[in-house]
């Protein structure tokens, strides 16, 4: 009897199925067990059935011929994208004319002056410095131009996302509705719809400006969404208890306790749509993504820098700036602020007057420093040194190869060995455990129209090199997250370094990433996890710093370790963050799967890129759609749905 007491029997095969991961795998194997037969005698293949494949490349063809036979006449030109574009137009070039009217010195006296009063003199001084240094590289005129773009791009790109978080933060439905479509917004490539707003909007600043706005307001939607789920529920209660109005609870609770998200939420839009200058400059947006452009052309490495430093410049100006005053929200001005105000204006003023009664509104070409040469040299110097042949660690050569070999390889091969009903099982299996049955539903609709696409072996290599990226990503990002949070030190060294790694285009790391690397997959997955890396970490540490510090007092004060702390309190509360770094990291390896395709990656970046060279619709918006399909599809199954998340909680 006492035997039986220490050793209770072991629960039975029913006691198992009543666990819900189990109960929906055996669905699952059951409705497996009856289809997968079924469709292997329709479609005996291992591949995409060719008879399950639909070709748009015809309806696309006509839509393009129909807006170039119709922009000139249609109402919906002429009324409609017409006056967006004039609205464009005249906004752009309003602050573009008031930037070259105040001068190099005015324009530098107005940044620092803007700096010294929300964040004080050390902001001042480094804006100032940034400014100077734009002109001291010879991109004065450039700056001015994309300074012109980005203020009207990031404004509407802010507008338009606080919008969308706005609802999406106050309604489940609308979250649900509007969640696909910030995917698509952001994990569809600029390349891919650059040529259909191309044809509506013509080449041009309008083009550059809407394609810029596509891709810089998600971020500002998630995380205003995101601050206003995450609302403290006490304080929502007690407002709500004092006869609050729905209105009256955003405007004095939800906002204002979202107030940090919403910041991080402006700089993120503010380093997206400065990530975007150079694409935008593929469709003439000018300004200093031109000169990048055109100096990769001609793979001048030396001059992209030079033209590269100015946007990362005006992205930690712009950020610093806008966080320094979000933080100064609500704060009483001094007894003479009013005075030191008008002061410094009027000293803005006459330095501006000064610098246009002297002529030297220009930057003088005799005060440009000209780095490009020794960049050259130096790039030449590590392809010869570092390329191959190091002692004992072997070349970056070899580094990329056997990333390829023993990665990239295996992967890319065992996704395509696989048979494309296995393929939709797996994910079937993945999105349903850790979500609905709509989940997994979705997750396969989303990979079975890739394959009705046709491009389903293009899209498991495109996967393969997603997958690998994105785990480098949220290994390093999370690790380095983590010790941001636990350390103000080290938050305070890696902020500049994020700054540079996120806001730095794409197009400038490229050619030192090939000169090291070389041609193929293993680059593309390197500046694939360059560019995803600070945002990752960005929100790892904010969420993790988030936390309620009650919480940690409270385990601190029954012993719990800093480790405990950190795996038993930390990580589960800031599960939604670390959630939201997942989906981040995701949708900015995907936004590069293009750049990818320039320097060797293949598969669908190739595809789009091709199909904007070639003017070709069809090819790029399918191959789009692809990627587009495939980030929706690694939402699912990394994502878990609200009620499931309430549940763990």
């Amino acid at each position: 009897m006492a035997t039986l007491t220490a050793n209770p029997p072991r629960p039975g095969l029913p006691g198992l199925l009543k666990n819900r991961t189990v109960h929906k795998l055996v669905l699952l194997a059951v409705a497996a067990a009856v289809l997968v037969p079924l469709a292997d005698a329709r479609w005996a293949s291992g591949s995409w059935p060719g008879a399950l494949t639909v070709d748009l490349s015809e309806p696309l063809a006509k839509a393009s011929d129909w807006i170039i036979d119709n922009r000139d006449s249609h109402p919906l030109f002429l009324y409609f994208f017409g006056h967006v574009s004039n609205v464009v137009v005249i906004a752009v070039r309003a602050v573009y004319l008031a930037l070259l009217a105040v001068g190099w010195a005015g324009v530098t006296a107005l940044g620092a002056l803007v700096a010294w009063r929300v964040a004080g003199v050390r902001l001042a001084l480094g804006t100032a410095v940034a400014f100077l240094a734009c002109g001291l590289l010879g991109m004065w005129v450039p700056t001015m131009q994309t300074l012109a773009l980005m203020v009207v791009a990031v404004l509407a790109s802010i507008a338009v996302g606080a919008l969308l978080g706005l609802a999406a933060g106050l309604s489940d439905r609308m979250e649900r509705v509007l969640r696909p479509v910030l995917d698509t917004m952001q994990v569809l490539p600029a390349f891919a719809y650059l040529l259909p707003v191309v044809l509506v909007f013509g080449i041009g600043v309008p083009a550059a400006v809407l394609a810029t706005v596509v891709y810089a307001a998600p971020p500002m939607a998630r995380l205003t969404s995101l601050g206003l789920r995450g609302a403290d529920k006490e304080v929502l209660e007690a407002v709500e208890s004092l006869g609050a109005t729905a209105r009256q609870r955003l405007l004095t609770a939800r906002l204002p306790l979202a107030r940090k998200e919403l910041l991080l939420g402006v700089n993120q839009t503010i380093m997206m749509a400065l990530s975007m200058a150079v694409i935008a400059a593929v469709i003439g947006a000018g300004g200093l993504g031109d000169r990048v452009y055109q100096a990769l052309a001609s793979v001048d490495v030396g001059a992209a820098l030079a033209a590269g430093i100015p946007i990362v410049l005006l992205a930690v100006v712009l950020d610093r700036v806008t966080g320094a005053a979000g933080e100064r929200l609500g704060a009483e001005p001094g007894p003479h602020g009013g005075r030191r105000r008008l002061h410094a204006l009027a000293g803005v003023v006459a330095v501006a007057v000064a610098g246009r009664l002297a002529g030297r509104l220009d930057w003088p070409d005799a005060w440009v420093v000209g780095i490009a040469e020794p960049v050259n040299r130096a790039v030449d110097w590590m392809t010869a040194h570092l390329y191959s042949g190091v002692p004992v660690i072997g070349g970056t050569a070899d580094w990329a190869g056997h990333f390829t070999t023993w990665v990239l390889d295996p992967m890319r091969d065992g996704l395509q060995w696989l048979p494309w009903w296995a393929v939709l099982l797996a994910v079937a299996a993945l999105a349903w455990v850790i979500g609905t049955w709509r989940t997994a539903l979705t997750a396969v609709l989303a990979m079975a129209a890739i394959g009705v696409l046709g491009l389903w072996k293009p899209s498991l290599d495109t996967l393969s090199q997603v997958l690998a990226a994105v785990a480098v990503t949220l290994v390093v990002g999370f690790a380095v997250g983590i010790a941001a949070a636990r350390s103000d030190r080290l938050e305070r060294a890696l902020r500049p370094v994020l700054d540079v790694f996120q806001t730095m285009p794409q197009f400038v790391y490229l050619i030192p990433v090939v000169a090291l690397f070389g041609v193929g997959r293993a680059p593309a997955v390197a500046a694939a996890i360059v560019y995803a890396l600070p945002a990752v970490v960005r929100i790892t540490t904010q969420g993790l710093r988030q936390v309620d510090p009650a919480a940690l007092e409270a385990s601190g004060s029954l012993g719990a370790t800093g480790w405990q702390q950190l795996r038993q309190v930390q990580l589960p509360l800031a599960r939604p963050a670390l959630l939201l770094a997942v989906n981040q990291g995701l949708v900015l390896v995907l936004a590069v799967v293009v750049i990818g395709g320039l320097v060797g990656g293949g598969a669908l970046g190739y595809d789009v890129v091709f199909g904007l060279a070639q003017g070709d619709l069809a090819t790029g918006l399918v191959a789009g759609g692809a990627i587009v399909c495939l980030g929706l599809m690694l939402d699912r199954v990394t994502q878990p749905t609200e009620r499931r998340a309430r549940k763990g909680a």
